[in-house]
């Protein structure tokens, strides 16, 4: 078992310490995790975050999603300004420079 010492919170809250693990919780968090300003019983003693892994995953997934989404419309965007030039160039008018002298 192991003590978390008191701490404050990100809302500057003195927490008041514990040991572990604690009462009603899982007996195989006997370690003390976490940071300054948040403090836990974990089971493993090189966790950083309380939360599961499955959510960091998640986290993951959906950065990806977000990425690849912004990735397919910034694409999209090169190419309709790459079009539209070259649109705008070919259309424009082949006018010769008038130098006011007349050809014999």
């Amino acid at each position: 078992s192991a003590e978390c010492s008191s701490y404050l919170n990100a809302d500057k809250v003195l927490v008041s310490g514990f040991s572990c693990p604690r009462a009603g919780g899982d007996a195989r968090a006997v370690f003390c995790c976490g940071f300054q300003d948040v403090k836990y019983c974990c089971d493993d003693p090189h966790s950083f975050f309380p939360y599961e892994h499955s959510y960091m995953w998640w986290l993951s997934v959906g950065a990806l999603v977000g990425l690849s989404i912004a990735a397919v419309v910034l694409f999209a965007f090169i190419i309709t300004v790459c079009v539209l030039c070259y649109l705008f160039i070919s259309t424009k008018p082949r006018s010769k420079l008038d130098t006011g002298l007349s050809l014999q």
